[in-house]
């Protein structure tokens, strides 16, 4: 009886294993995946998957936007990343959810979580200064990019104008600027940004004036931007199945980016 109950439980601890390997492995073709964590200045658990090719390539660290999480909005761009040489982080922050499906893991570590969340996207600044010191910290010593999506899109600006001698470059996929952005603007940080910088639109954002005049006041800084032929808003303008079309040239632009960084 003995033999048979410590077997089961042997099968039960390899089926789990082999269960929380794969919801990692299905976002990306590389082997040498891991699920970190780190704790920030205020205590909070952070959750990420970490793609190391070796410590002396560059590191692209990826922000979700908001109502979402990085393996669920990632699972297809990390693959393409990974494959052209680059170390890769990204983590859930405190602000996120399931839009794309999967779910926030460190969302979960907030006990009073199931109240509402009690933070705001400014809140969500110390998550990726936290994972910027996490990868400083594990000795990564090649360039250090930082990539933003939607309100992380702003934070990863202020981000870079802030640790302009850890960061050597920033792109920002449709920076949130309304309401509950009003403490963490991304448009003061232009003037201060030396590090280069990739400002990126969908075509039905650019219809804003004010998105306009972000565009403006990043290229009279000396900035780069990209208003997409085709897109929606965040990072998922890189993904055609979100897009409904050919996102290849946004594609195209990114990479040149990221390769005269590199």
């Amino acid at each position: 009886m003995k033999k048979i109950i410590a077997l089961s439980i042997c099968i039960l601890f390899l089926f789990s294993a082999c269960q929380k390997k794969s919801k990692i492995e299905d976002t990306t073709t590389s082997d040498s995946v891991e699920e970190i964590s780190f704790v920030t200045s205020d205590g909070i658990k952070i959750y990420g998957d970490l793609y190391e090719i070796d410590k002396t390539s560059t590191v692209i660290l990826l922000f979700h936007q908001g109502g979402s999480n990085a393996r669920a909005e990632y699972g297809s761009i990390i693959p393409k990343l990974v494959d052209k040489g680059f170390n890769i982080l990204a983590i859930d922050q405190r602000m996120g959810g399931q839009i794309y499906g999967n779910y926030n893991r460190t969302l979960t570590t907030i006990s009073d979580h199931s109240f509402g969340n009690p933070y705001t996207y400014c809140d969500a600044y110390n998550n990726l200064e936290s994972a910027l010191d996490f990868i400083i910290g594990s000795e990564f010593t090649g360039n250090k990019i930082v990539w933003g999506s939607s309100y992380s899109a702003s934070l990863a600006i202020q981000l870079a104008s802030q640790n302009q001698d850890k960061i050597n470059a920033v792109l920002a996929f449709s920076p949130a600027s309304g309401g509950s952005m009003k403490n963490c603007l991304p448009d003061p940080y232009f003037e201060t940004l030396k590090v280069p910088l990739l400002l990126l639109r969908p075509p039905n954002e650019m219809e804003n004036e004010n998105v306009q005049a972000q565009f403006e006041l990043a290229k009279v800084n000396g900035h780069q931007t990209y208003a997409a032929k085709y897109g929606v808003h965040g990072s998922s303008m890189l993904v055609s199945e979100r897009v409904g079309n050919d996102v290849s040239e946004t594609w195209e632009v990114v990479t040149t980016f990221l390769e005269e960084i590199r």
